[in-house]
């Protein structure tokens, strides 16, 4: 049944003053499920209003009466991450046990911020000059803003907003539109939570709704994440108007097998990093590099019977692996990279373009698909395909591997699989990456660490 899909502006839901709108479809079946209401810039003000409005007031609240609210928050998360989870499946496409730890990644965020009052604590020092004392203040920037991708519509969001909220800032999200629908959740439930209203509103859109948050003179600092080309417009707009950014961009993370690495492990890494979540995930194993002719083959002889066996259904199916792709757009764009990879000379080793599901022939599919000896000057190598598409790269050794990842643009994680010691602190100390595994394949820290890439994937 389509519904409509609007905003959420001061405490209550808000069809929205724009006139333009968005399909929104069902990857599984390819039928639509929504009509989402983009916003306006005349939308976008009326949440800036309902934030600066409400901000005074948020900003003198107690740290811990914040905290409070978030906590309670959480306990909602708690209760209700099988419905979060299945709103997630029914608009990505990710299956529900996807969706699931990505809740659970999200409210890991929400719980270290309920600690805030402690890191909000400022410093002294007595007699910092003759008879001088020093002290700092942290204070409240005021209205903040986070632009959100498709491929974690909740996780995100939540990794932004809890720190903003106990910190003292109102908070305007911006999801993805392609899958809005777990944004108004989240902040239906805030506001169950004790959130006063405006601390927290939810604008859908497109580009004009991204200009009018990245222009808008009351909005103090923007947080994003999503491809390169995006991450960088978003980061020189932001900083152009005088606002703190932070843009996270693309990836194409490589997992290094060296010849003493227990294989068995390494393939079970490869095949959840690769292809958990349909490949839609910017710290998604996209490039594996054995070490060595023999350890490729076998590699390859223990990876290709899996990847052909990868378990494919929609969300709502409790024994899928993996789901379909976000969109037809998207489905068609991963397609012609394999279509690239065939035509440049890379093997083909499992092909996923051709998968159909009785019942769900309208749904967004593509397979899981292997490539074995890929070459540094291919597309499928330099660009970021984000499906379940696992290239292999053979190196002949650990330099050449290396050499690989610094001199890629990309530098958002990497991994290493070995029993060496030597081996694994050289890669961690030495290669240009953001974020690094040692026999961990996806290596995203915990809410109490930083996130975040090199070069290309992080302004």
């Amino acid at each position: 049944m389509s519904q409509s899909i609007g905003h959420y502006i001061g405490g209550r839901r808000f069809a929205g003053e724009g006139t333009r709108t968005q399909p929104a479809f069902n990857p599984a079946t390819g039928e639509r499920s929504g009509t989402l209401s983009l916003a306006s810039r005349a939308d976008v003000d009326r949440a800036v209003a309902a934030a600066v409005q409400a901000s005074e007031g948020w900003a003198v609240t107690t740290p811990l009466r914040r905290a409070r609210i978030l906590n309670k928050f959480l306990r909602i998360l708690e209760e209700r991450t099988a419905q979060l989870a299945t709103v997630i499946s029914a608009e990505h496409g990710k299956v529900h046990a996807d969706a699931v730890g990505e809740s659970q990644r999200g409210m890991e965020v929400v719980e270290f911020a309920t600690g805030a009052p402690h890191l909000l604590k400022g410093e002294i020092t007595e007699n910092v000059g003759s008879r001088v004392d020093s002290h700092s203040l942290r204070q409240p920037l005021g209205v903040v803003a986070g632009i959100t991708p498709f491929n974690f519509p909740a996780m995100v969001p939540m990794w932004m907003f809890p720190v903003a909220l106990a910190c003292g800032n109102c908070f305007i999200l911006k999801p993805s539109e392609r899958d809005p629908s777990a944004s108004l959740l989240i902040a239906e439930w805030l506001k169950e939570a004790g959130l006063p209203d405006g601390v927290f509103s939810v604008v859908q859109g497109d580009k004009e709704a991204v200009d009018a948050l990245l222009h808008h003179p009351d909005i103090s600092a923007i947080s994003f994440v999503g491809s390169t080309p995006i991450a960088r417009y978003i980061y020189e707009t932001a900083a152009k108007h005088g606002k703190r950014c932070q843009a996270l961009g693309g990836a194409k993370n490589h997992m290094v097998v060296l010849p003493d690495a227990d294989l068995d492990q390494a393939v079970d890494a490869l095949m959840g990093a690769a292809y958990g979540s349909a490949g839609e995930r910017c710290m998604a194993i996209s490039v594996a590099v054995p070490i060595g002719e023999r350890t490729a083959d076998v590699l390859m002889a223990k990876l290709t019977p899996r990847v052909g066996a990868l378990k494919i259904g929609p969300g709502t199916d409790p024994e899928a692996e993996m789901g379909p792709l976000v969109t037809k757009q998207h489905q068609g764009k991963v397609i012609e990279y394999i279509d690239s990879g065939v035509s440049e000379g890379a093997k083909l080793v499992v092909d996923g373009r051709g998968f159909k599901m009785q019942g769900y022939e309208g749904g967004y599919f593509v397979g899981g698909t292997l490539f074995d000896h890929v070459k540094p000057n291919m597309k499928i190598y330099k660009e970021e395909i984000f499906g379940p598409v696992l290239s292999v790269v053979r190196a002949q050794d650990y330099k050449e591997a290396a050499n690989l990842i610094n001199k890629h643009e990309f530098g958002n994680g990497t991994a290493i699989f070995t029993r060496d010691g030597d081996a694994a602190r050289e890669f961690a100390h030495q290669i240009k990456v953001g974020m690094v595994g040692i026999n961990v394949p996806i290596p995203v820290p915990m809410a109490f660490h930083s996130f975040g890439g090199w070069k290309a994937s992080l302004f």
